[in-house]
């Protein structure tokens, strides 16, 4: 099975959010504080404040969509900090690490 995940990032530069999914969100928070990805350029840095692991990427389509909707983006819009693995593990791994109350490692 093919490990997905819909993730979000908040932008330093704004504080507003960006919504995607990737096999690993990590990598990709690292593309997009390269500045790989053009669309998130000029907001960067970002931190990432959600992951969430889905389990499949049509399931991770599925709640990307969900939370660039109204009410899924009210919910990403109180999570201020960087996601804090439950765990106590460093944020940095593939592990489906959530903020604390979304599930955990």
């Amino acid at each position: 099975m093919e490990e997905w995940f819909v993730y979000a990032l908040r932008s330093l530069q704004d504080g507003n959010l960006y919504i995607g999914i990737s096999q690993n969100p990590d990598k990709r928070l690292r593309m997009h504080n390269k500045g790989v990805t053009s669309s998130t350029l000029s907001r960067r840095p970002f931190t990432l404040v959600f992951r969430e692991l889905c389990k499949s990427k049509k399931e991770a389509r599925e709640k990307e969509k969900y939370y660039k909707s109204g009410i899924g983006r009210e919910t990403l819009k109180k999570l201020n900090s960087p996601v804090a693995p439950a765990c106590g593990r460093q944020a940095t791994g593939s592990s489906a690490c959530l903020p604390v109350g979304r599930g955990g490692c």
